[in-house]
């Protein structure tokens, strides 16, 4: 299929989502946009495959992730990154509506950084801003017509992480301000996944602090330790090879993606998605 937009009829709902396979050359690729009037409470301790934004249109919910709970009001959003558990939920009776964007691509991690942009961080604006109705036009845009290779949603993407940068007011926590320390490290771990000697040590060099030092950061951002969030990158890692490519065996994937043995890289998948790796591919 190629990566035309799919609304999902619903009442008030709109849902575009785009087919991975469509344009991967693009440097951000937009995976879903759209809008939920009636927020349910959804909860991802695995966390979400890509990068995850997520912004209050009416009411207030509360996001939890790592040691913190966060309210999201109006004028008020989230960047989350991959594989980072969370949850969120209505913290009233009244309807909590909600508007998201979910991308990736080769280049996401690049454009934030030029963006300015930290992972993990809750943003403020005002409510003239043109974060407050952006994603709102980016939703009617798609719905005009088809975006048959998804360059109008890579471009709109694109502008709103700029608008991001230049109207959204970081709001302070010492979640954020633990994630500015682990940056280095979770774009080393990035770029290193793949090595199965990487060990708590190795880890902790990369910052220059002791593991134990590292381990209690970790556990404070993200409830895990490094070496678990780690296993969740790798798993992440695998199920995008999975999707991919249905050429790759199971056992050059778990090379790839750091494991030591085919047989654990299969148990350790099993235990994070709850099937094998050949169940994940034939369902994407």
């Amino acid at each position: 299929m190629d990566r035309t937009a799919l609304p999902t009829e619903a009442p008030g709902w709109r849902r575009f989502v785009f087919s991975p396979s469509g344009n991967p050359q693009l440097p951000l690729q937009v995976e879903s946009v759209g809008c939920n009037p009636n927020q349910e409470k959804i909860n991802r301790p695995e966390g979400y495959p890509c990068y995850h934004w997520l912004q209050t249109d009416e009411g207030e919910g509360v996001l939890s992730y790592g040691q913190g709970s966060f309210t999201l009001t109006r004028g008020s959003g989230v960047l989350l990154p991959p594989g980072m558990p969370h949850a969120y939920e209505s913290i009233s009776d009244t309807k909590w509506s909600t508007f998201y964007l979910t991308f990736g691509g080769e280049a996401a991690g690049a454009i934030l950084s030029a963006f300015g942009i930290r992972e993990s961080n809750f943003f403020r604006w005002e409510k003239d801003s043109p974060l407050a109705y952006f994603l709102s036009e980016m939703i009617e845009s798609i719905g005009k017509g088809p975006d048959l290779f998804g360059l109008e949603a890579s471009a709109n993407a694109y502008r709103f992480l700029g608008l991001l940068s230049k109207f959204g007011q970081v709001s302070n926590s010492s979640v954020t301000r633990n994630m500015e320390k682990l940056a280095p490290l979770l774009r080393w771990m990035e770029s290193n996944y793949y090595n199965a000697d990487i060990g708590l040590d190795n880890l902790a060099d990369v910052l220059n602090v002791s593991g134990r030092h590292l381990s209690q950061l970790f556990q404070n951002t993200f409830d895990l330790s490094p070496y678990a969030y780690l296993v969740q990158m790798r798993i992440h890692k695998a199920k995008e090879k999975l999707a991919a490519d249905s050429t790759q065996t199971v056992a050059v994937i778990a090379q790839e993606t750091g494991f030591r043995d085919t047989s654990h890289f299969i148990a350790t998948f099993r235990k994070h998605t709850g099937m094998t790796p050949q169940q994940f591919r034939k369902l994407h």
